[in-house]
């Protein structure tokens, strides 16, 4: 897995989430600067996780669609004598 590179517009509105979490649920302020550092820290600790959960998801998802599929597929299944 590469690291993930967020976008100018993405990393504003995580800082600003991430800033508006610690005012509001800590009491405590964390300028932007600290606030990028924690995504960083999360999304080199924690992103693997996710990652991994979504990849999981995914299978699950394929799996359950292909078994669906395999299904509609016989049904088309002609009668032989």
């Amino acid at each position: 897995m590469s690291e993930i590179e967020l976008t100018k517009d993405e990393t504003d509105r995580i800082v600003s989430k991430i800033k508006d979490y610690f005012s509001n649920e800590l009491d405590q302020e964390i300028g932007g600067f600290d606030a990028e550092f924690l995504i960083d820290f999360f999304s080199k600790e924690l992103g693997c996780y996710f990652y991994n959960r979504g990849l999981s998801d995914a299978h699950t998802l394929f799996s359950e669609k292909s078994e669906e599929i395999s299904y509609l597929v016989q049904e088309l299944e002609k009668p032989t004598i």
